[in-house]
């Protein structure tokens, strides 16, 4: 359903003969238009509505689920602007541990970054913030703060933590699990849009507002 909407392209093949004629050029899907969703829309209640994706549903279940239709898997993708459908959901944890094992030597115990402890003085003052992501460097060095009368010190493994690589994915991996569904009612307003934005204008390459050419 969704290759329907996209706009052809006619590019030159080669070898290239001049005079051009029309056996020199091929007809293609113009995949380099892009059709990204605005992420300010989000804000907007009246449109989407968040969905918590479970454990082991894809793209074509969760449309079926929201709009009847499986194949309807392609606006959720796009509406969420997922660069690669394949990993735009949140994987399993099994399938997460065999990603990961896969790519590194031992993702259990190799460090990613370090992250900070919130840190306040003996006023209540928040000296340092929680979250914020420091180096090996600040783990194994002391830190000096003023607290109000007089400078202390931590060490930063006190205020700090190391976060593994299977931490960092899986903190990353749960992100996904969040999504935007547009609301059923504005299903077919959305196809109407996504159909005009992908006509072409009149421009030097124009054949008709559905086939354009390049490359000559």
């Amino acid at each position: 359903m969704y290759f329907s909407f996209i706009p052809n392209i006619q590019y030159d093949s080669k070898p290239i003969q001049y005079p051009f004629s029309e056996s020199d050029f091929v007809v293609a899907k113009n995949f380099f238009r892009r059709y990204q969703v605005n992420p300010d829309v989000f804000s907007y209640a009246v449109y989407f509505k968040k969905y918590a994706v479970e454990e082991g549903e894809r793209l074509d279940t969760i449309a079926e689920k929201a709009y009847g239709n499986p194949f309807f898997d392609w606006i959720i993708a796009l509406t969420n602007n997922m660069i690669n459908p394949l990993f735009g959901l949140p994987l399993s944890e099994n399938d997460l541990r065999k990603l990961l094992e896969s790519s590194y030597d031992n993702p259990y115990s190799e460090i990613k970054y370090y992250k900070t402890y919130e840190l306040k003085n003996s006023a209540g003052t928040i000296i340092l913030k929680e979250n914020l992501i420091v180096d090996q460097r600040f783990y194994n060095s002391p830190f000096k703060y003023w607290d109000g009368r007089e400078v202390k010190q931590k060490i930063g493994s006190e205020i700090s933590r190391p976060i593994t690589i299977f931490e960092y994915e899986s903190e990353e991996n749960e992100k996904k699990r969040e999504i935007f569904l547009l609301k059923p009612r504005y299903l077919d307003a959305f196809l109407s849009d996504f159909r005009k934005t992908n006509l072409y204008g009149k421009s030097s390459d124009f054949i008709d507002n559905r086939l354009k050419k390049t490359g000559v």
